[in-house]
């Protein structure tokens, strides 16, 4: 599903017209970045939490030079979801895709 998929899906079940399901769906996805960026995460209940993570500085490997590359500690967004909704995802049958 695409983000024009969702404004679509959004502007019928809500009987708003596709220009203003843009204009709130676009404002919801700024919110959340600029309040990442700002190092505020983000609690919706039921639904899950958008969170920053800090990976550790580690050691990797150049395979191809076979040196050892030190890969700097990193602060990444993540989503979390919530037990409600693992749980409803968790209680739905298992798709598989067929390859066309």
């Amino acid at each position: 599903m695409t983000k024009q998929d969702v404004i679509k899906q959004v502007s019928e079940e809500t009987g708003l017209d596709p220009f203003t399901s843009r204009s709130v769906i676009e404002s919801f996805f700024e919110v959340v970045k600029d309040a990442l960026i700002d190092g505020e995460p983000i609690y919706i209940r039921t639904f899950g939490s958008f969170i920053l993570k800090q990976r550790a500085q580690k050691v990797g490997r150049n395979i191809s030079q076979n040196t050892a590359v030190t890969i700097p500690a990193q602060i990444l967004p993540s989503f979390k979801p919530g037990a409600e909704f693992t749980d409803q995802v968790k209680a739905q049958p298992m798709l598989t895709k067929t390859k066309k």
